[in-house]
């Protein structure tokens, strides 16, 4: 027969007939042998491209899958020590494996390939180039001793690489063993490789993990190498995702930004995460200089970056004094962008203090969830705390206590420990969300509470118990989100702004 050259592809193969078996003497001396080259053999080479799909599940099952059970007793514990009466040969990576085709065919891949739909069906030497440079030998290797062992050793480091290869080669068992492996190794240094591989692969449930994570660290952490990984499609969705854990208010994630952005138009700057945001504001400086103070998103360093910026929640970052002359000294933002939220947050606080209406009584998740304030606090200690985000636009000042492991809403206007009340009116309402998260040494969440959107209507000195976690092992620091949404009994939304924790 002929030799075929064969490029192998990530997704899997048109649907294959049944898988041939193999006759009782050809099992009972299989085993894959390595060679180097054989000599004197002149064969003709086809050079075939092949782009298939995931091969559906014969009658005998997906892959025409051969149990341990039914591999002989040798192959089994030494699969590449004995030649067999080998039936096809394997040229991969400047090497040969002489192989069989009842044990190959495990694989979905070359169950495809042998079932008579393809051109190598009847070839006896196969040459195969990999397009994915995540595959390499050493894991293709690994997948051949698998599909005559049914073993494959995975350590953490070669994780993608096992991966890439068990998924071209269509290999269920293995792409889910390398799936919980990653779900169990998830960490800072793995986080982003893990997200990118599981969306080239199709693992949804894998990537999933990974962006809960992000959500819960990229804020909470400030690592910077987290921040040079981050393409922007993933920074995209973060920002925009009310599950963000934004510690303690917007005008942090607008900081974080500005770091992450740095980096991308530097991905070779070495200094101290100290220097991170000093050599950042430099750097926009001297570009706001260049520009003649044009903001830097409608230069043509900054247009890439726009859809990022464009869901970060500005009403909640100009609702503060500080936080806007920020906003307008960095120069980042188009003036543009901001000059209709000044109005409406002036309209959202005349109605705050001079409309007596107490705003809708149901409210669906839909409404609040693109425009919610999001802040959180962290708790260091099991310890009693309070801390207050300001009531500028609430029309009230809302106090959070956390007191014997119960986390208390309080409308306190006249409270000093916890600053002033800029409204003495009898009663507002909020749409509010509370989360309560910890996190271990990775990063991991080992408490997750969640209390969904409700609707909060409080008087003067009236308090409310949001969550109780008497009978929760809480590991410290544990950190206490929120999503916030005044409702004005007008048309339109008011906006709020945060302060920090203190005790």
């Amino acid at each position: 027969m002929g030799t075929v050259s064969s490029l192998m592809r990530l997704r899997g193969n048109p649907p294959a007939e049944e898988a041939p078996a193999a006759g009782d003497g050809e099992a009972a001396e299989a085993g894959p042998a390595f060679v180097r080259e054989e000599q004197g053999v002149e064969q003709a080479r086809i050079t075939t491209r092949r782009v298939g799909r995931k091969r559906s599940a014969s009658p005998a099952g997906p892959s025409a899958k051969l149990s341990r059970e039914s591999l002989p007793q040798d192959t089994a514990k030494s699969p590449f020590r004995r030649r067999g009466e080998s039936d096809v040969k394997i040229c991969a990576f400047g090497e040969e494996w002489c192989l069989h085709k009842c044990y190959l065919c495990r694989s979905g891949y070359f169950a495809s390939m042998f079932s008579g739909a393809w051109r190598e069906t009847d070839m006896t030497t196969i040459e195969m180039q990999m397009p994915d440079e995540n595959i390499d030998r050493e894991s293709f290797y690994e997948a051949l001793v698998y599909l005559y062992s049914n073993s494959i050793p995975i350590p953490p480091h070669r994780i993608i690489a096992v991966l890439s290869t068990a998924c071209m080669l269509q290999l269920d068992e293995v792409i889910q063993q390398c799936e919980e492996m990653m779900k169990a190794s998830l960490t800072a240094d793995t986080v982003c490789s893990y997200y990118y591989s599981a969306e080239d692969y199709g693992l949804q449930c894998v990537q999933s993990v990974c962006r809960q994570w992000l959500l819960d660290n990229l804020m909470t952490r400030q690592n910077d190498e987290i921040l040079q990984e981050i393409n922007l499609d993933l920074m995209k969705e973060l920002v925009a995702s009310s599950d963000l854990l934004v510690f303690e208010v917007e005008i942090d994630l607008y900081t974080i930004l500005k770091k992450w952005m740095f980096l991308q138009l530097e991905p070779t700057w070495s200094g101290s995460p100290r220097e991170l945001l000093t050599a950042a504001d430099l750097c926009f400086a001297k570009c706001k200089s260049d520009a003649n103070g044009a903001p830097f998103l409608e230069t043509d360093q900054g247009r890439a970056f726009v859809s990022v910026f464009q869901r970060v929640r500005l009403p909640y970052i100009i609702c503060d004094l500080p936080s806007a002359q920020i906003i307008d000294h960095d120069a980042l933002i188009p003036a543009s962008w901001v000059s209709p939220i000044y109005k409406d947050l002036w309209l959202a606080l005349l109605r705050a203090e001079q409309s007596r209406e107490l705003g809708p009584v149901d409210i669906h998740v839909s409404d609040v969830s693109g425009t919610s304030m999001r802040c959180a606090g962290q708790l260091q200690r099991d310890e009693q705390c309070s801390w207050t985000w300001s009531g500028f636009n609430f029309g009230w000042d809302l106090v959070v206590q956390y007191i014997n492991r119960r986390i208390i809403f309080r409308r306190s206007a006249l409270n000093k420990s916890c600053g002033f009340g800029v409204s003495l009116l009898w009663q507002r309402k909020i749409a509010f969300r509370l989360r309560v998260i910890s996190l271990d040494t990775k990063g991991t969440a080992v408490l997750r509470r969640d209390t969904n959107y409700h609707v909060l209507c409080l008087r003067k000195d009236q308090e409310l118990e949001v969550i109780s976690l008497e009978n929760e092992d809480i590991i410290f620091p544990m950190y206490v989100a929120c999503n916030f949404l005044y409702l004005p009994g007008g048309s339109g939304h008011s906006r709020e702004s945060g302060r920090s924790p203190r005790r």
